[in-house]
């Protein structure tokens, strides 16, 4: 592969500012000071090796775990590892479908990368053009799609038979199996990142990390996430919970001084002529705040349950008490199944759906039900001291959405806070009954990971 590409200083300094505008639409937190340790990086390391360039630009841009693979595919953008169509190694000839399977067995084999990498760049070429033919006869005017080339290449077709090769070497049966597969992800995203990489100089690389790059895990919408990427989110909860656990004891640290005590004030400005030299406060009521969670797992939005489930009861050390409550039709104390949760945390809402009796009916959240059977068997659980996280979209299948229920809970908890998954501008429409239930609680959209932390930390009593 070859093509031009600006490696004068100016340029390389526009495509690093560039780059770091792509990193910043998709959540990464980049200021002026980690640029310019990104610019110095690229002094120091120079272009030549673009691996070892890769790994120095992490490490002055990156902050936080879970940002890596966005890293990646944006990286790739910017620095490719070449332009232009591939250039055919193997024999000179275009690839057809039986050579690039019968290549690739051999390279998953041997696990040669670079053999690989030069595969999934011709199957792309070969298998992944769609659209019209350009100019003069070239391929690709249209575009290149990856989820066309793996579908005509089939590779995960081949993990039993690389398996079985590799098995009569150096890997057992199952770790021979387990690493074929491996290989094989491995090529599935080479084959995503030369397609992206082709695209992109067809189309504009600002264009294609903007809108053809992954989100980050703590990026992806609760309501639209797949299994795989629930499972990715379910990993953040542990540094989550630390840094949220930092930030409500640096707010408890600012607290240890309580209110002005006007009475104490005045008595002792009397010894200063009336003038108030030495204040004086009260000393702030020991104790933490409980948290009561009620929750709707019900199909639409129990990735997000889930995930704001196992976060507040991994800080429940900065509480008093955290109780959980499910509903689907039905209203049901879970606390026991999420404290039980780190034998299976994957199947949490499945087993609250099994045990709990969540649903009785015909399976669709209702919500006034769900609120009258709280306030009638759970009101109790809600004191003076207890903040309410109500966590749900508020779409009540065109059901009565009981509003003198949340009256009641309102009325006898501290704090009540409702979390949405749905985007703001989905409230309201449809089905939805958030306008009416605003009336009564403050709402806030929760729509991925990154909201649902920032709302939380600011949130939840100290």
């Amino acid at each position: 592969m070859s093509g031009p590409q600006d490696d004068t200083p100016s340029g390389v300094t526009d495509r690093l500012v560039s780059f770091v505008g792509a990193l910043r639409e998709h959540g990464l937190q980049i200021g002026p000071g980690e640029t310019i340790d990104a610019a110095t990086a690229i002094r120091e390391l120079g272009l030549a090796d673009r691996e070892q360039l890769r790994h120095g630009l992490a490490a002055t841009l990156l902050r936080r775990s879970g940002h890596e693979a966005v890293f990646d595919a944006v990286f790739d953008l910017f620095f490719p590892i070449a332009t232009g169509a591939p250039e055919v190694t193997r024999d000179g000839e275009a690839a057809d479908v039986a050579d690039l399977r019968a290549a690739l067995r051999e390279a998953l084999i041997s696990g040669d990368s670079e053999l690989m990498a030069q595969l999934a760049a011709e199957a792309v070429a070969a298998l992944g053009t769609y659209g019209q033919i350009g100019s003069g006869g070239s391929p690709g005017a249209g575009g290149w799609s990856a989820h066309q080339a793996l579908e005509r290449l089939r590779p995960q077709t081949l993990i039993a038979e690389v398996a079985a090769r590799m098995a009569s070497g150096a890997f057992a049966d199952r770790l021979a199996r387990e690493e074929a597969r491996r290989r094989v992800d491995e090529f599935e995203r080479m084959v995503a990142t030369e397609a992206r990489r082709r695209v992109a100089e067809l189309r504009g690389r600002d264009r294609i990390a903007r809108y053809s790059v992954p989100k980050a895990a703590d990026h992806r919408d609760f309501v639209t996430a797949n299994r795989e990427q629930l499972a990715t989110l379910r990993r953040t909860v542990a540094p989550l919970s630390r840094r949220l656990a930092t930030r409500l004891g640096a707010r408890r640290r600012r607290k240890k001084r309580g209110e002005l005590d006007l009475r104490r004030t005045f008595r002792r400005s009397l010894s200063t002529g009336g003038v108030a030299m030495r204040p004086a406060f009260r000393k702030p009521r020991p104790g933490r705040p409980d948290i009561v969670l009620l929750c709707d797992v019900s199909g639409s939005v129990a990735g997000f349950a889930h995930f704001t489930l196992m976060l507040v009861e991994a800080l429940h050390d900065q509480f008093s008490r955290v109780r959980a409550f499910a509903f689907v039709d039905a209203t049901a104390e879970v606390t026991s199944l999420v404290a039980d949760n780190d034998a299976d945390p994957a199947g949490l809402v499945e087993r609250i759906l099994a045990e709990s009796g969540v649903v009785r009916w015909d399976g669709h959240s209702n919500y006034g039900r769900a609120l009258r059977d709280f306030v009638t068997d759970s009101l109790g659980s809600i004191g003076p001291r207890t903040s309410v996280l109500i966590l749900g979209d508020g779409r009540t299948n065109g059901g009565d959405p009981n509003l003198p229920a949340l009256r009641q809970i309102v009325d006898r908890a501290k704090r009540v806070y409702w979390l949405n998954p749905e985007p703001r501008a989905s409230w309201g429409s449809g089905d939805s009954a958030t306008d009416a239930y605003r009336t009564l609680v403050d709402m806030y959209e929760c729509r991925n990971a990154d909201q649902l932390t920032k709302v939380i930390g600011t949130l939840l009593p100290i």
